[in-house]
């Protein structure tokens, strides 16, 4: 197949929601299928065209940003090539409006290319009038878009049902676990980083995501006194973007005073390549996401820290919750509850042999191969429809 995927920021960025297609591109690409990327040139220094494991990867240029979402006057003259070019189109939301809903339509009214979307996430903004007003915005947005797609993919039933956007297509809704990869950990890297977070025996309470306001990171600060009340010593080791994070600016200036008051609990990693990102879970005790609203909608890194044999705390959200109700391996509490955290944290650390489970029970719930095979044969199906109807 032919495939044409679009979304705003691709690799190098990190994300979710980027990782997502990342592995989807790369892995529909090793089992012999042409996919290009379509995305925002989300850094001045990235080129505008690229190969990325074997995938062809165009970007547009940004002229300006608003919020997270990019301003790209080319990206019409960029996509009409590459949509005639395809035979199926996917595409992420949420997303900017030529995505949902210029790109959709074109592919209805011009070449008729079948359009599926992989929803990632319902949008919550953060503050007063005017993000709830960008808020309904967003979700009329994405309203439409769905109803425009041929199909709509949800990570799990839980939270399409859950879904302001979603359960308004009960019809077209394919649920899809999203694809999980992660190497081994390599013990000799695993003790090095454990040694150097914690070289005087400290609980490693691993985070891994960016600094973002859906994170709540700022609960899991609140709960470190709390914590080491039960524990003793505690370093948060915490992998990911720190500072720099598009549109989370204020959020970054709020945790500052956090931050400070955890001084040398708080211990930053970086961005960490697939090899140490295995290392980085299994040197931890626990790992933890302590989302609070719907923009988090899974979290992948609990699947991959369990992957590698560490436990994890989540928060009672729809989807995120799926992991460990589906392993057994962690607990779940209820969001924007340090108290709650604290004393699940502690739990899981006192007694975390009850929480390991071997890789392979893991594995069989949600498996790399068989996430791309549900989305292989959903777009082959697409495409054989669309041959049907010529």
């Amino acid at each position: 197949m032919r495939i044409l995927l679009t979304l705003t920021y691709y690799a190098p960025h990190v994300s979710g929601l980027t990782t997502h297609a990342r592995r989807l591109a790369e892995g529909l690409v090793a089992r012999g299928h042409r996919l290009t990327v379509l995305a925002a040139r989300h850094r001045r220094d990235l080129p505008l065209r690229e190969e990325l494991g074997g995938v062809q990867v165009v970007r547009v240029p940004v002229a300006w940003r608003v919020s997270k979402g990019s301003v790209m006057p080319t990206y019409l003259p960029t996509l009409l090539p590459l949509l005639q070019a395809a035979q199926v189109v996917a595409i992420n939301l949420p997303s900017g409006p030529t995505e949902t809903l210029l790109l959709p339509l074109l592919a209805r009214l011009l070449p008729r290319r079948p359009v599926v979307a992989t929803y990632h996430c319902d949008v919550e903004l953060p503050g007063g009038a005017a993000s709830q007003l960008l808020n309904r915005a967003l979700r009329l947005a994405n309203l439409l878009g769905v109803a425009l797609v041929r199909r709509v993919v949800a990570y799990t039933r839980d939270y399409a049902e859950a879904s302001p956007v979603l359960r308004r297509f009960p019809h077209k809704l394919e649920v899809i676990p999203p694809p999980v990869d992660i190497p081994h950990p390599d013990p000799q890297a695993v003790a090095a980083l454990r040694h150097r977070v914690a070289p005087s025996g400290e609980v490693i309470v691993g985070l891994a995501c960016r600094l973002a306001h859906e994170k709540g990171i700022d609960y899991l600060l609140h709960a470190l006194p709390l914590l080491e009340e039960r524990l003793g010593p505690v370093k948060v080791a915490f992998a990911g973007q720190e500072a720099g994070v598009i549109g989370e600016d204020r959020y970054y200036r709020q945790l500052q005073p956090l931050l400070a008051g955890a001084h040398q609990r708080w211990v930053p990693l970086g961005v960490l390549d697939p090899v140490q990102l295995a290392a980085f879970y299994a040197a931890c005790h626990v790992t933890v996401l302590p989302s609070v609203n719907r923009t988090e909608s899974f979290g992948l890194v609990q699947v991959e820290s369990m992957l590698c044999g560490t436990p994890v705390v989540a928060t009672d959200l729809p989807g995120v919750l799926v992991p460990v109700r589906s392993t057994g391996m962690g607990l779940i509490v209820p969001p924007r509850d340090p108290v709650s955290l604290a004393a699940a944290i502690a739990q899981v650390v006192t007694d975390r042999a009850r929480y390991v489970k071997p890789r392979r029970v893991v594995a069989g719930h949600f498996s790399l191969a068989e996430s791309l095979s549900r989305y292989e044969a959903l777009l082959s199906r697409l495409c054989c429809s669309r041959d049907r109807q010529r």
